[in-house]
């Protein structure tokens, strides 16, 4: 077989390119900045300077960032890019037109999905690191989506989770961030029992979905879902049986 060199691309044998905030956090394990949550490779750039606050108050600063570091995934072959702040929702349009390969930047781009799948009257409960930020305006970035039928609580009144993922001081405890997010979101389910469905909106929270899974007895999606779903429609399996 006969291979090509691509001019500029220096890496190789990726699909995913992950645009990671600038950030003070331990990325254990399914987190979306530890390359060993995936089974396949992933190439990483960092957004300088840029973080979830930033995102969430329009600085000038987020997109020229996105788009510079966007392109340079794009250059060392990432064939689609995604990131790690579900609020980057509001940078979607604008980072797809830049780049014209697939971007999904946002984990809630799964919720029109999730929606559909359940009944009229049944509702998603959403996970966010911070529900004071969450507001119907980033739902409105997706076209349609029943506002009504989306529940929202945030982790920001949290000890273990605010310490290590909002105030980054570095340390972070599993187990106890675990029981933080099964807890919060119990208590959802409980006040609304027409909530079928889970959606972390929060890359730092993978690790602990199958806990929370285990505990509340619902779909739970999350980031690395859309994400392992986006590389399969690049990497399709060879069937092998009999009939």
């Amino acid at each position: 077989m006969l291979y090509q060199a691509n001019m500029g691309q220096a890496y190789y044998g990726h699909t995913i390119g992950i645009l990671i905030l600038d950030t003070f956090v331990p990325r254990i394990p399914g987190d979306l900045g530890n390359a060993s949550t995936y089974t396949y490779p992933v190439l990483y750039r960092t957004l300088n300077d840029i973080t979830a606050n930033k995102i969430t108050a329009n600085d000038p600063s987020v997109l020229p960032e996105l788009i510079s570091k966007g392109n340079e995934l794009v250059q060392n072959g990432a064939k689609t890019i995604t990131a790690d702040c579900g609020f980057l929702l509001y940078y979607q349009e604008e980072l797809r037109k830049s780049l014209n390969i697939p971007v999904f930047l946002s984990s809630l781009l799964q919720l029109p999905f999730i929606l559909l799948m359940l009944n009229r009257e049944e509702k998603v409960g959403v996970i966010t690191a911070d529900s004071k930020l969450f507001d119907v305006k980033l739902l409105q970035e997706m076209s349609p989506v029943d506002t009504q039928r989306v529940a929202i609580s945030g982790l920001e009144n949290t000890q273990y989770f605010y310490d290590a993922c909002i105030a980054e001081s570095g340390t972070l405890d599993k187990e106890k961030i675990e029981q933080e997010v099964i807890y919060i979101t119990l208590n959802m389910v409980k006040q609304d029992p027409s909530i079928k469905a889970v959606l972390l909106e929060c890359s730092f929270l993978p690790p602990y979905a199958k806990a929370l899974q285990d505990a509340v007895k619902l779909p739970v999606f999350d980031y690395k879902t859309m994400i392992d779903f986006v590389h399969s429609s690049f990497w399709k399996q060879t069937y092998n049986g009999n009939l």
